[in-house]
């Protein structure tokens, strides 16, 4: 039997970034970035697993220090823009390296007060982004959001499905409905106006999620998803991760109370797991979007 080295990759993960952008002076307002940047780098790497070779292994803390010199040249641009600088840098100035994946986080501060230099972390969210440059693949650009937590108090449904000798759920008609909403979108070309793009992709998927009658989740993720589409032409593809966090109506008969859907239990496992891709009929092959 022989044995071969398999794909492989290393990197620099969860490098804690933060920058300040001062260019309007002492006197405000600034704006922050605060980032989570992971590196992952491909290519003529045989040696370095095989005989502990380290000719072409650039160091991970070089990386690290990478991502800090060029948030400083770079100042305080939209995560996807820096990606992409980040990526043609290692593949652009390593020549064993064909191939860079950089992952960011970013978790949005909001200004606090007049002054514009106090802030609060929002927390609502964390904005996502994944660029990937392939020497002969060429580039992509995913984005999007996680740990989303949205609520409808009221609906939602769930009824007519199949029944078997296991099933004991009652049939929904008028049910609270909670998720935590990963989504990413793939652009269509590696190049948009990044932050607006964002922004109304942003709005699209949060609307859908308040104005889609729902009959199950899959149905409000197909709307969310074809929302987003419709609001961004830059994007071709969506896809969605949406767990269906469960709130049961207490039952208070036991102390003479009458719960009128307004007591419930937050139930944190098990919970359904509903995930969905929405594409463009005209959609690019995804290529390297998802690797």
């Amino acid at each position: 039997m022989a044995i071969v080295l398999g794909p492989n990759r290393y990197g620099k993960a969860e490098v804690r970034v933060v920058h300040v952008d001062r260019a309007a002076g002492r006197d405000g307002p600034d704006r922050v970035r605060d980032w989570n940047v992971s590196t992952s780098l491909a290519g003529d790497l045989a040696a370095v697993h095989l005989s502990g070779d380290n000719a072409h292994a650039l160091p991970t803390d070089t990386q690290k220090n990478t991502v800090y010199a060029l948030a400083k040249k770079l100042g305080g641009i939209e995560p996807e823009a820096f990606g992409l600088e980040l990526a043609a840098h290692y593949t652009g100035s390593q020549e064993a390296i064909s191939r860079a994946r950089i992952a960011i986080e970013e978790y949005p501060w909001a200004p606090l007060g007049p002054g514009g230099h106090s802030f609060a972390r929002s927390g609502q969210y964390t904005r996502t982004t994944t660029v990937i440059e392939d020497r002969e693949l060429g580039r992509s650009v995913v984005s999007g959001v996680a740990d989303l937590i949205v609520l409808n108090t009221t609906g939602s449904q769930f009824w007519g499905f199949p029944r078997d000798e296991y099933t004991t759920l009652a049939d929904a008609y008028d049910r609270m409905l909670a998720t935590t909403v990963s989504a990413s979108w793939r652009f269509r070309t590696p190049d948009a106006d990044w932050g607006p793009a964002f922004t109304a992709a942003f709005a699209a998927l949060t609307d859908a999620f308040t104005q889609t009658p729902s009959y199950s989740l899959q149905q409000t993720l197909y709307g969310m998803g074809s929302a987003v589409l419709a609001a961004v032409p830059e994007l071709c593809e969506v896809q969605l991760a949406l767990p269906n966090k469960h709130h049961f109506v207490v039952d208070l008969a036991p102390f003479g109370l009458a719960n009128e859907d307004e007591v419930y239990y937050a139930a944190d496992r098990p919970y359904g797991l509903i995930e969905g891709t929405v594409l463009a009929d005209d959609a690019p092959d995804a290529g390297i979007a998802w690797s």
